[in-house]
């Protein structure tokens, strides 16, 4: 992962690189904040640096790049992936392994 993407997602437990735009990103932080978890929310078509961060996202090997999400510092994909996690029931015990949530 680049050193600039790793240096944002450190030290909080679920980031979500988004645009304020996107309507999957909506629904993707939507879902995440009705579990009771508090995102650190990067917009990227509203801070200076989102081009570069989008590029670098770009290089995780996503289609898609927007919405991506980040739960324990660990990739987790964009909007399909954390539906199928919320589906087969491991979201929440991904936002508890990453102390987002506690119940």
């Amino acid at each position: 992962m680049d050193t600039a993407l790793a240096g944002l997602v450190k030290d909080h437990a679920v980031v979500i690189f988004s645009k304020s735009t996107c309507c999957m990103s909506h629904t993707v932080k939507s879902l995440i904040l009705s579990h009771g978890a508090n995102p650190t929310v990067y917009e990227l078509d509203e801070i200076p640096n989102g081009n570069q961060i989008e590029r670098a996202l770009v290089q995780l090997g996503r289609r898609e790049v927007i919405p991506t999400v980040f739960i324990g510092q660990q990739y987790i994909g964009g909007s399909n992936e954390v539906m199928s996690h919320q589906l087969r029931g491991t979201l929440v015990p991904l936002l508890r392994g990453a102390r987002a949530i506690w119940l």
